[in-house]
């Protein structure tokens, strides 16, 4: 199991630390990741609404691959339906040849009530319109002709196509069960968020193995799962935060949390959520130990969520270094298994990197 992280970019509310920019804090947290050892940054992608403060995931990671050389970057999710497919396309191929190919492409339908009112898009539509975004986006990274006007307009390419071919790595983020065979199927790798959704660790893996079944024979699906996380001596503050953090979700509307709410409210807490090590708080070394309960559930990169419901700065990047630091004990570090490899960003002559 690989350690990333995955940061929602949500509000800055109740911070002691005073009036933050969050945007620019993301490119701050993919530094200290990568310094830490972690192994991917992943972004949410938001509209609208104060759950989270990045419309425009390509755009935020192109900033952070100018400040980093290893670590993947990727979106979780690019929300397909709320885009034309030759925008994503472009914009995440001209992304994945900035940072070197270093692109993981999250995809989703979205799931927020207010996204698509602000868009004027029917969210009953949202299937079909992710599955026609995702085979024109497929196309176009490939190099293969596509029509972004209409069946009736001219065929084109794309001038510029990924490094990753025939397409970054992509995950499609799964929040009901009886979704993940169907991605499987597709042959598709899959992204969780285990708070809202599950109780446990251990009905995680129900779900996991639920895919697994469905792949088909010779294909290697990839499981990632967000889960928050804090390591240090403030599990006070950690714990304050989530509860904050947790509100801010069932303000926005958040339908799976809301779901589970409703069905199991015993288990939708933020006190059983730590409880059950869907957030997982305390000692750096203590935090690596419980999340072994996530590679027992077949989670392939367990994304932590280290910036939360105004967790202050300060705290968030001593939780990144002391957690990265306790999971290199335990995992020792090794090459990059993805990507061409360390890439220097051009600077212009007598000029430092002006970011």
């Amino acid at each position: 199991m690989r350690l990333g992280a995955f940061t929602v970019v949500d509000p800055d509310v109740g911070r002691p630390d005073g009036d933050v920019d969050r945007v620019t804090e993301v490119v701050r947290l993919a530094e200290e990741a990568e310094a830490a050892g972690l192994r991917s940054l992943w972004v949410a992608e938001h509209h609208f609404q104060g759950g989270g403060a990045c419309p425009s995931p390509p755009v935020v990671l192109a900033a952070c691959g100018m400040r980093t050389r290893t670590i993947r970057l990727g979106s979780l999710v690019s929300v397909l339906p709320f885009h034309r497919p030759v925008d994503v396309a472009e914009e995440y191929a001209v992304l994945d040849r900035l940072i070197a190919g270093r692109l993981n492409l999250g995809i989703g339908s979205g799931y927020l009530a207010s996204e698509f009112a602000g868009f004027g898009i029917d969210p009953a539509t949202k299937r079909d319109r992710f599955d026609e975004s995702l085979a024109t986006v497929l196309d176009a990274f490939a190099g293969r002709p596509i029509r972004p006007g209409g069946a009736e307009a001219a065929a084109v390419t794309l001038n510029v196509v990924p490094v990753q071919q025939p397409h970054p790595p992509l995950w499609v983020a799964v929040q009901r069960r009886e979704a993940a065979p169907h991605v499987a199927r597709r042959g598709l790798s899959i992204a969780l968020i285990p708070y809202a959704t599950v109780s446990t660790p251990e009905e995680l893996g129900e779900v996991i193995a639920d895919y697994r079944r469905a792949l088909p024979g010779g294909t290697v699906g990839s499981v990632a799962a967000a889960v928050h996380l804090y390591g240090g001596e403030r599990v006070d503050l950690a714990r304050e935060a989530f509860h904050r953090y947790v509100r801010s979700r069932h303000a926005t509307g958040s339908t799976f949390l809301e779901r589970k709410t409703q069905e199991r409210p015993e288990h939708a807490t933020p006190e059983a959520m730590e409880q059950a090590d869907l957030a997982v708080f305390g000692e750096p070394t203590e935090v690596v130990r419980r999340l072994e309960r996530y590679a027992a559930a077949g989670v392939d990169d367990l994304l932590g969520i280290f910036d939360f419901g105004g967790l202050p700065t300060d705290e968030v990047v001593r939780s990144v270094r002391a957690v990265g630091e306790a999971w290199r004990d335990v995992h020792p570090p090794s090459p990059p298994a993805e990507g061409p490899g360390r890439w220097t960003p051009p600077t212009p002559a007598g000029r430092s990197n002006p970011l």
